[in-house]
């Protein structure tokens, strides 16, 4: 992996859907911004989502589900800034 590159923290995708929602979020983890977390979060669910269980697919698109309400926040706020 490229030393700039993003690194998605062990067993992530496995934790509580706020958990996932909150670490993609982080500009610890996406120096770019959580579009970078949202895209990691549809590739997980579009390739691994064949071998989940539905409670843990459930979850990942909860987590989906905030980290987009998240991006809002953060967009709306910057408009704001920015006005």
């Amino acid at each position: 992996m490229n030393p700039g590159s993003p690194q998605i923290p062990v067993g992530l995708f496995a934790k509580a859907p706020e958990l996932i929602a909150e670490s993609l979020a982080s500009k610890e983890t996406y120096p770019d911004g959580p579009a970078t977390g949202m895209r990691m979060l549809v590739f997980y669910i579009s390739y691994a989502g064949r071998h989940l269980s539905v409670s843990r697919m459930r979850g990942l698109e909860r987590a989906k589900k905030l980290l987009a309400a998240r991006m809002e926040r953060m967009l709306k706020e910057e408009r704001q800034q920015a006005a």
